[in-house]
């Protein structure tokens, strides 16, 4: 009994939340849906479980609803050099590490098919891929990243010497 009660206590609010979102845009609300899970291990798959249209339009849709968005992995040196490079500017920035996500494959063949490129990092500024670690860096050194960033949102720049945001994205 004990352990149902605790099953029902957890899955009902989530339940109850996706019913809500689902009456919204299907879509969208239901890959949120699916992520949360995912996310919070509820889902757990050791392959990836997106088809590679879904990697496109993820990717699609973290460069549009983010300024600043990198594509990365966790022990790629250049992917270090765009990150520190936002850190110094003190600019607010999503990663998705791909070597720790499920479909970070995928997503790489994704970010192929966008931008011609299967290297990372990508980064995208304001929806438009600015290109990899030594690319971001020298449009900083020529002063042309900041530009790039303040056409975003007021939320992108964070006040003080700038330690970023580092949102992580499985």
């Amino acid at each position: 009994y004990y352990h149902i009660s605790k099953v029902i206590k957890c899955a009902l609010p989530c339940v109850l939340v996706f019913i809500v979102l689902f009456s919204f845009d299907c879509a969208k609300w239901t890959y949120v849906f699916y992520s949360f899970f995912r996310m919070g291990n509820l889902i757990s798959s050791s392959t990836g479980s997106l088809s590679s249209t879904a990697c496109v339009q993820l990717v699609q849709e973290m460069v549009s609803q983010n300024c600043v968005v990198i594509f990365s992995k966790t022990t790629c040196p250049y992917c270090k050099m765009a990150k520190n490079v936002f850190n110094e500017i003190g600019a607010n920035y999503r990663v998705i590490e791909l070597d720790q996500h499920n479909d970070g494959k995928r997503l790489q063949e994704a970010l192929a098919q966008l931008t011609g490129v299967r290297t990372v990092p990508r980064v995208f500024v304001n929806g438009n891929c600015i290109g990899g670690g030594s690319d971001t860096k020298q449009l900083h050194q020529q002063g042309k990243l900041l530009p790039l960033i303040e056409r975003c949102s007021p939320c992108c720049i964070t006040e003080g010497s700038g330690s970023g945001h580092f949102e992580p994205s499985k």
